[in-house]
C-alpha cells in the first residue's frame, strides 16, 4: 500500500530549479500524511526527508463549447533531502 502514496513525480520548469537546492516535488494520494510520505520515500529511493511540505490543488470546472467536465484535483508534496543527497529523476 505504501508504494501507492506517491504517484509521480511532478516535472515541470520550477520544479527542476528546485532540484538543483535539494527539493523534490511529488504527485500524491490526496489522503496522505507527511509522516507516510516520509516513510515511503525512505522505502523506494532511500533517502531521508528533513521536511515535507504539502499543496492541495482542488478541482476545477471546466467548459468546451457546451460541454462541461470537472478537471480532478491533486495534492503534491513538496520534499526538501538531506544535504547530500539526491534522487534520480528522469
Amino acid at each position: 500500500m505504501t508504494e501507492f502514496i506517491i504517484k509521480k513525480p511532478h516535472i515541470t520548469e520550477k520544479a527542476t530549479e528546485l532540484n538543483k537546492i535539494g527539493k523534490y516535488v511529488f504527485i500524491v494520494e490526496s489522503s496522505a500524511t507527511k509522516n507516510e510520505i516520509k516513510k515511503t520515500l525512505k522505502k523506494i529511493y532511500g533517502v531521508e526527508a528533513v521536511k515535507i511540505r504539502t499543496v492541495s490543488g482542488h478541482p476545477k470546472q471546466k467548459r468546451f463549447k457546451n460541454a462541461r467536465s470537472v478537471q480532478t484535483g491533486y495534492k503534491k508534496a513538496i520534499v526538501t533531502l538531506k544535504k547530500g543527497q539526491k534522487i534520480d529523476i528522469e
